[in-house]
């Protein structure tokens, strides 16, 4: 679909992507939705709604670092079995677009680090409404959709007008977990840089590490395991 628009506007490229580089864009974005693992996570909202939890809280290590340790782990693995393949695929088979530069490559793993934090601590705020609703589908339903629209997973952010990409850069994480490291890796030149991309990444798992903090506080005050 994105390769019908760039020959329909005639201009060899829309919204400063090359037809290679939304090759890059497409493949790389599958490859990285198991990478930050956008859906299919529910571990702590099962936990909370049978009660399990309680065993997290006895632990010595704080529930939101033995969580991001676990997921940070997690994709690593799928790194190297979900990410790599589909790109070493597409760059043979489809001719996508490969960093030119040396430092992307740096850059590029800075970006998908700092993506799979922002992610989980999304997932984390998302599965930790249980403790308050027990039933979570409502809010997992919400992020399932909103992760991947505003996220850059269908289509990318900068065809949206430029207050519209901006509002949600931000004003909201999701572009931090898909399109950034996807601007990075393809090298697209346009506004912002890799380097304020990284940056807003960095603000955003600040802030978000921050809200996991205080929201397991507050529950932890009020956590009524089920049926006791």
């Amino acid at each position: 679909m994105l390769l019908a628009v760039v020959a329909a506007s005639g201009a060899g490229s829309i919204a400063g992507y090359s037809r290679a580089q939304l090759m890059s864009f497409v493949w790389l974005g599958q490859g990285l939705i198991g990478v930050v693992l956008l859906w299919g996570w529910n571990d702590l909202s099962e936990r909370i709604r049978s009660g399990d939890v309680v065993m997290d809280l006895l632990r010595p290590q704080h529930p939101v670092f033995a969580y991001v340790s676990a997921d940070l782990g997690r994709a690593g693995y799928a790194f190297a079995t979900r990410f790599l393949p589909p790109v070493v695929i597409g760059s043979i088979v489809f001719g996508m677009a490969l960093p030119t530069r040396a430092t992307t490559y740096a850059l590029g793993l800075c970006s998908v680090l700092l993506a799979v934090l922002v992610c989980f601590l999304c997932r984390y705020l998302v599965n930790s409404c249980a403790y308050w609703l027990l039933d979570n589908r409502g809010p997992t339903m919400a992020w399932m959709v909103f992760s991947g629209v505003l996220g850059g997973l269908y289509f990318p952010l900068r065809m949206l007008p430029g207050w519209a990409m901006w509002a949600l850069w931000l004003g909201t994480p999701f572009p931090s977990i898909l399109q950034a490291p996807l601007d990075v890796i393809s090298e697209h030149g346009g506004v912002p840089g890799p380097a304020a991309m990284l940056a807003v990444q960095a603000a955003w798992a600040v802030v978000l590490l921050a809200a996991c903090l205080l929201v397991q506080r507050r529950a932890e005050r009020r956590l009524v395991v089920q049926g006791g």
